[in-house]
């Protein structure tokens, strides 16, 4: 089992995301947790390119302060929604033989909704915790129907299994 952290980065984790106090938390109780457990907490970042403040360099791209990385904690780098799509993780999960992703991050319906599905069909099994993902109002939906639409009607028991935060710790400490 592996703890997934997707583009939790300085520039788009802020008060505009939806639950964004009980994002924070749940986030950071889960990083404890696996590293209490000893499972690994791999970390994402997205890269939109020079003409962005979302890319390397700039201190938006680095990892929000409160989930940043310790003791060589592993960070693969994306230029798409997938995290798995040419960033080496696919590779790296298949070698160390893991089954079972925990993801959380950002955001619901652009990244954590990709690679959900990317990881589904490459065969992990994906669990995704209570209100450790979120997003920002669309021109479509709001934040909070764009949240419910994805881990309460779109990935759970299609992609994923979307269980509480509690659910969560006990199998991360079986």
């Amino acid at each position: 089992m592996v703890l997934l952290i997707v583009d939790t980065q300085k520039l788009i984790v802020n008060e505009k995301l939806y639950k964004f106090d009980r994002f924070v938390s749940n986030v950071k109780e889960l990083i404890n947790k696996a590293r209490t457990n000893r499972i690994e907490v791999i970390y994402v970042r997205h890269d939109d390119g020079p003409d962005s403040e979302l890319t390397k360099g700039n201190i938006g791209f680095e990892i929000y302060e409160e989930f940043k990385p310790i003791n060589g904690e592993r960070i693969f780098d994306k230029n798409v929604n997938s995290a798995f799509k040419g960033t080496g993780l696919l590779e790296y999960l298949i070698n160390k033989g893991e089954k079972d992703i925990i993801i959380a991050g950002l955001q619901t319906d652009y990244c954590i909704d990709a690679t959900i599905k990317c990881g589904f069909e490459h065969g992990f099994n994906i669990i995704v915790p209570e209100y450790a993902n979120t997003t920002v109002n669309n021109k479509f939906m709001s934040s909070e129907q764009s949240y419910r639409y994805y881990n309460e009607f779109i990935w759970n028991g299609r992609y994923a299994k979307c269980i509480s935060i509690d659910e969560t710790i006990i199998k991360m400490n079986s």
